[in-house]
């Protein structure tokens, strides 16, 4: 997806000086750029993520820097996205696009300069986001004296497990993790499956929070303009980055046994790049394979604003990953009203209610993926149903200013406890 406009919400909290009981927080995103284009291979949840959130932040009254590197040459190096929010551009390495698996070697100049900017003002408090941008800010972090909040997105042990030899993380990743966790003073986990893990790599549980991701709920409403609609009787919708791990196979392989209905897949390249990429000619092999290639159709990129759109001309929407750290399209489909078919792994287990808000499945099995759809395509009632409850779970739960509020508190639980942790006064 390539959003024409910024991901980050409007708002208004005044001008840039700092108010009593305001906090001057940073935010280190070393590849997750809230400025960036979504849809790209390494551009997807944790840009939404780290955008709304900074962006939430500040409609709380707090100043918001978020760090990321520079990864192009004319990029300016600061940003005033909004009052509240700047993003800083860290040269770090060469000033151009990089896979993140690449940018470890990097890892000591961003701290370096992160160092640099804190000497000359320091935050209050400092969040990072995945585990290379842990490295960075942890060790700046520790010169400075500062206090350390860490989110993780994704971790390599339960990517490992799930790719094996197809994991290409530098293979520092899981004792990086495990650096960063036992040397921050909080996590701040997004589900209940990731604090079991980080126990199983040797993290106290007393460090951990969960604070789930969020969504935004004034533009995602079942309420407004749908996509238009193909000729067949029932749409499935999927959405997100085109790789294997999402498991686009495993719908176009559902789809063989649920007749009358097509399959949309939203994301990847922008449409005019589409017949060029790997992933789109793999799993077109796939549908012809399985005869259903006149019932899938790629969309590629679509704009920030398409999505709410497409979302809704959906009967269900799937959300069949392999694992998945938290998931934010099940949110935003239940936004939307719609029900949803997820995997039952990593935060998908917190965020769909089955049978509630729709229904979860293995992962990787084709045949269970087609009976839970085909159950709730025979019951339009059942599928309003889950519509409606969707909605009503996000709106209580996952709104940003909940998630922001939830944050600021993990934030002031770490402040009040600051000088026992760093002792200093």
């Amino acid at each position: 997806m390539t959003p024409s406009l910024s991901p980050f919400p409007s708002g208004d909290v005044g001008g840039d000086r700092l108010q009593p009981g305001t906090l001057d927080i940073a935010m280190v995103s070393e590849h997750a750029s809230p400025l960036a284009a979504l849809g790209g291979v390494d551009a997807g949840g944790q840009n939404v993520h780290v955008a709304c959130l900074a962006a939430a932040l500040a409609d709380r009254g707090h100043r918001v820097t978020v760090h990321t590197r520079r990864d192009a040459p004319d990029l300016p190096d600061r940003v005033r996205v909004r009052d509240g929010v700047e993003v800083h551009h860290v040269s770090a390495g060469p000033p151009e696009p990089l896979p993140k698996d690449e940018l470890l070697p990097h890892m000591a100049q961003f701290g370096e300069v992160l160092d640099r900017a804190w000497r000359r003002r320091a935050p209050d408090l400092v969040h990072s986001h995945y585990w290379m941008s842990g490295l960075a800010a942890l060790a700046a972090a520790r010169e400075r004296g500062l206090p350390l909040v860490h989110t993780y997105h994704a971790l390599g042990t339960v990517k490992r497990r799930h790719q094996r030899l197809a994991d290409t993380s530098p293979p520092q990743r899981i004792a990086g993790e495990i650096e960063v966790g036992l040397g921050c003073d909080r996590i701040v986990a997004t589900c209940r499956d990731e604090i079991t893990e980080l126990a199983r790599m040797g993290i106290p549980t007393r460090k951990t929070t969960v604070v789930p991701c969020g969504v935004d709920t004034d533009r995602f409403t079942p309420t407004g303009p749908a996509a238009p609609r193909g000729p067949h009787r029932h749409r499935l919708l999927q959405l997100g980055r085109l790789v294997p791990r999402k498991g686009a196979a495993v719908s176009i392989a559902a789809l063989a046994r649920l007749p009358e209905t097509e399959l949309v897949l939203v994301g990847g390249p922008p449409p005019d790049r589409l017949d060029d990429d790997p992933e789109v000619r793999r799993l077109r092999g796939i549908a012809r394979d399985a005869g259903v290639a006149d019932r899938v159709r790629f969309t590629g990129g679509v704009t920030g604003e398409d999505v709410p759109r497409l979302l809704r001309s959906a009967d269900v929407v799937l959300c069949p990953a392999d694992y998945e750290p938290f998931g934010i399209v099940p949110l935003e489909a239940m936004a939307c009203g719609r029900p949803v078919v997820a995997s039952a792994v990593g935060g998908q287990l917190d965020t769909v209610a089955d049978p509630g808000t729709g229904r979860l499945v293995p992962p990787r099995d084709p045949q269970a993926l087609a009976r839970a759809v085909a159950g709730l395509l025979a019951d339009p009632a059942a599928r309003a149903a889950c519509g409606a409850a969707g909605r009503r779970r996000v709106l209580s739960r996952y709104g940003w200013s909940r998630v922001a509020a939830a944050t600021e508190s993990a934030y002031c639980d770490v402040l009040d406890a600051e000088p026992a942790a760093t002792g200093t006064g």
